[in-house]
């Protein structure tokens, strides 16, 4: 088998871990990394910062929350990219995240907004700006249909170690066409 092969398998094996979304396994599904594998998940802004793990164990932590609540990831592996030279190889591929969500969601977020309130470190209004902007969302989206389908990319470095190829660095990115969810403040 040669690499491109390979790491076209490694991927085989991570789709069918996204699959199954079994957490008894998440540890044996976390082998597909190196154990200073940097993975960056949507919500990943700084190193070390919320989505955003330097190493196998917290990355562990990323892999579980996805397989409980984050929905149905599904690679597309007949169009991904898969290039790779001696011991590293680099992947592309469009991908969609899929979950259904329905009317219940209006008390999830109501119930977030309670502890939202709470917050010591934002002013009365930053909150409501956050609930205002989240609240309009939510109804926007909700009277769309329950099934939500979101675009994915996801990208990855692999190097190929003595039992076989592994993600040292992975990036799961959501295109945005207006503007970003996340601004920098000075």
């Amino acid at each position: 088998m040669n690499s491109q092969d390979e790491i076209r398998s490694l991927l085989q094996k991570f789709q069918d871990g996204y699959t199954q979304r079994d957490l008894s396994q998440v540890d044996s599904f976390m082998e597909l990394f190196t154990a200073d594998a940097e993975v960056i998940g949507t919500n990943g802004i700084k190193p070390n910062m919320d989505e955003w793990y330097m190493n196998r164990i917290s990355a562990r932590e990323l892999v579980a929350g996805d397989w409980e609540g984050w929905g149905d990831l599904r690679l597309d592996l007949d169009s991904m990219s898969v290039q790779s030279r001696e011991d590293v190889g680099w992947v592309a591929a469009s991908a969609t995240v899929t979950k259904t969500i329905g009317p219940e969601n209006y008390q999830s977020y109501l119930e977030f907004i309670k502890t939202f309130l709470n917050d010591p470190n934002l002013s009365a209004e930053q909150k409501l700006l956050h609930i205002l902007r989240g609240g309009t969302n939510t109804v926007y989206e909700l009277r769309r249909g329950e099934s939500f389908v979101w675009a994915l990319r996801f990208t990855a470095v692999l190097v190929h170690e003595t039992d076989g190829w592994k993600f040292a660095q992975m990036n799961f990115s959501f295109p945005t066409i207006y503007f970003p969810d996340v601004r920098l403040m000075g």
